[in-house]
């Protein structure tokens, strides 16, 4: 969080004027996390779900936030938002105030009673949050905030394909099934459901699932959990047990043949290797 004095100082900075990020973080399984703010925000919100559930309403619309999807809150809007009591969210947020944004997130679609968003490229968005908050942790330069600022004109490029994507693929079944999978891949979504989810026959859904991305829908499933699991192993100082339930798997051990599988090496092996 940039202490309020330091917001005065940089508030002319030509670029920084533009797009600034003012608060930002990493809230794993939030236990009652809850806000509520009936005069809105001085700064616009954005909040990612990877795991868990959530819900918000926002200028008096009510919405329930999943897996793979960004909640996005407007300066000076009504609302209140908190994780679900069976299932906590866990969550990357970030404040963000500038002379800008409200016009960006107006040109997103962002705006008004379209406050969730699937994300199409849920690991490319999680990068970013991390990206901005190593910057915010460095100091508080100029230089430093002009970069975190810049990697959040990222993020938002990414609300806004998104929702772009999400309206030009609507009608691909493939696109919906890839859609679905993202944002609950810490559930399990059997091909019969995403079949019946898209209208095709099993058969038919499977053979069109494996001609346009190379897996079948179950490996793909499996392959997305992987991708979030070594997100979690690289990031954070979590237990492997966690990792394994986060991504969907009650049973570290099973996780971990599963992990081995596809990356050769085990999760502890992984974490200790040199990145880069």
């Amino acid at each position: 969080m940039l202490p309020r004095p330091r917001l005065k100082e940089i508030e002319e900075d030509p670029i920084n004027s533009h797009l600034l990020v003012t608060d930002c973080g990493y809230f794993p399984i939030a236990q009652e996390h809850a806000r509520r703010r009936p005069s809105g925000c001085a700064e616009t919100i954005i909040i990612l779900c990877i795991d868990g559930t959530g819900w918000a309403r926002v200028n008096g619309v009510d919405f329930m936030v999943k897996p793979g999807q960004v909640l996005v809150i407007a300066e000076g809007s009504p609302h209140s938002y908190g994780a679900s009591e069976d299932h906590p969210w866990t969550i990357w947020w970030m404040h963000l105030q500038g002379r800008d944004v409200l016009t960006f997130l107006e040109v997103a679609g962002t705006l008004g009673e379209s406050a969730v968003v699937n994300i199409r490229d849920l690991a490319g968005a999680v990068n970013l949050f991390q990206e901005i908050l190593t910057l915010m942790e460095h100091d508080e330069s100029s230089a430093t905030l002009q970069q975190a600022g810049g990697a959040a004109w990222h993020l938002l490029s990414h609300i806004a394909v998104s929702r772009n994507w999400m309206k030009v693929s609507r009608l691909d079944p493939v696109q919906i099934a890839i859609s679905r999978l993202q944002r609950d891949f810490a559930s399990e979504v059997s091909v019969s459901v995403l079949a019946q989810e898209v209208g095709l026959s099993v058969s038919h859904f499977s053979s069109l699932f494996r001609e346009t991305t190379g897996f079948s829908p179950h490996l793909y499933q499996t392959r997305l959990r992987m991708l979030k699991a070594r997100q979690l192993l690289d990031t954070t100082d979590l237990p492997i047990s966690n990792v394994a339930r986060l991504v969907g798997y009650q049973d570290p051990l099973y996780f971990s043949r599963r992990f081995q599988l596809i990356h050769k090496v085990t999760p502890s092996e992984h974490r200790t290797r040199a990145k880069g």
